[in-house]
């Protein structure tokens, strides 16, 4: 997840800089949302692990202040995966016989550039 967070660039629509940070972020319980979004100060819609909730209920008003939860944007984040699992249709992205990361990529776009075509 940092490597990607740290390959971030938006693009400002009057010029300039890019931003190195997103607006808002989605994901699984898989992300650590507390280390990774939390010290970049990245708004962010992930549930939190059981184990987790019950640590900070746990701690009381040491655990801190519990994180909000946006169940009409985590709905989002299922039309990602399913964009991801057409694009993984193509057998180049699915194995990645590559052995250059620039070259995967370049494969990537190939394939998604084909999804735009099709729609």
């Amino acid at each position: 997840m940092i490597p990607v967070l740290e390959r971030v660039r938006v693009p400002r629509p009057g010029g300039g800089r890019p931003r190195t940070r997103p607006d808002h972020v989605s994901g699984d319980k898989a992300i650590s949302s507390r280390r990774n979004l939390r010290r970049r100060q990245i708004k962010h819609t992930i549930p939190e692990p059981r184990n987790q909730r019950a640590n900070w209920q746990h701690r009381g008003s040491q655990g801190g202040r519990p994180t909000g939860f946006d169940k009409s944007l985590y709905k989002r984040r299922n039309e990602v995966e399913r964009t991801v699992d057409v694009l993984k249709a193509s057998r180049a992205v699915a194995t990645r016989h590559d052995k250059r990361a620039c070259v995967f990529h370049g494969t990537v776009t190939l394939a998604a550039m084909r999804l735009w075509l099709r729609s």
